[in-house]
This record gives C-alpha cells, structure tokens and sequence, in this order.
C-alpha cells in the first residue's frame, strides 16, 4: 500500500513525461482589471502623466508606473504617438493598393517587404487572402503626386506584378483604439 506524505513533506514530481513532438506555445501573460483599465486609457490619451493614469484607474502612482512598464516590456504597449490630420498637413489622398507579387517565395517576399517598408508614403500594409499579395494604404498631397508615385516607385518595386487601386472617398473612421471587451475583468 503506497505511504501518504506526512505533513509539511513535500512529494517528490512524478517522472517527466515524454517529449512532445511540437512544441509548447509559451502561455501569454494575463491582464487584469488594471491593465486592462491603462491600456483603455493610454489609447484614449497617451498623453496623461502617470499620477493622471493612476487617479482614472485607481492605484498609487508606484505600481502604476511599474505596470506601465511591465506591459511595453512584455509588448502589449509597443509605442507612443500623435495622430495627425492627414489632410490638415497637405495629404489628401488616401489609396488602397492591392499588390499582386510576380513570385510568392520567401527571397522575393522578403525584398518587397523590405521595400515596402523603406516608403514613407505607405502607412500601412496587410498580408492579405484571396486575389494580391499585400494591401498598402498609401498617402499623397493629390492625385498627381500620387499616379507619379504609383508609376515611379510602386510599379518599380521588387517582385511587382500589377497594382489595382481604390481610393478613399472620405473617412468614416480611422485611428481607433482598439477594443478591449474581449479581455474581460469588467471591460
């Protein structure tokens, strides 16, 4: 009959069990009410000093900061920055760009990628599904400015094939915090 432990023993652990063929996804860390409550509020206002954040969410300004910390070093927070009104700053024209690739493998994806990356003009780029490689959301001052970049440096990219362009008639939304319902304690 097996001996039960006495008490304040510890039991040895049981013997590892086998390797498994694939490997672990590392479990990503938990928010709590109060992470939760520092991104919503850091995405409505970046701005706000740390004894703001800790008020509107409240904890002390010490824990605060160091969950504040805690949460850019484990990536959830990966900057800080002013949204500007394109069209107040002379960029009226915002185009979507489906990129159609001549070749889909890893040498040529990585160099289109990497050009892609390198233009200011393109503030956004999606892999996407179904007909084209890439989604680019590309600004221009106006239509002029932007056939000359589409026919000077977006055709010219590496491993283009063909480019098929929409253009946004008017913003209904954009630059929105991101929602964070999903992630509970009382959101």
């Amino acid at each position: 009959m097996p001996r039960r432990p006495e008490l304040g023993k510890t039991r040895s652990p049981p013997p590892a069990a086998a390797t498994p063929l694939v490997p672990a996804t590392p479990a990503a860390p938990t928010l709590d009410r109060y992470d939760i409550a520092i991104l919503r509020e850091l995405q409505a206002d970046a701005r706000l000093s740390n004894a703001e954040l800790a008020a509107r969410i409240g904890l002390s300004a010490a824990p605060t900061w160091r969950r504040v910390r805690q949460l850019e070093d484990q990536g959830f927070i990966t900057g800080y920055r002013a949204e500007l009104d394109r069209r107040r700053i002379g960029l009226g024209v915002l185009a979507f760009v489906r990129v159609d690739a001549e070749r889909n493998n890893a040498e040529a994806t990585a160099a289109l990628e990497a050009a892609i990356r390198a233009r200011p003009e393109v503030v956004a780029c999606h892999y996407i599904s179904g007909a084209g490689t890439f989604e680019l959301h590309v600004v221009a001052t106006d239509l002029d400015a932007f056939s000359r970049l589409a026919m000077e440096v977006l055709f010219k990219l590496p491993n283009v094939k063909d480019l098929h362009t929409s253009f946004s008639l008017g913003e209904v939304k954009a630059g929105a915090a991101l929602p964070l319902g999903h992630l509970g304690a009382g959101c």
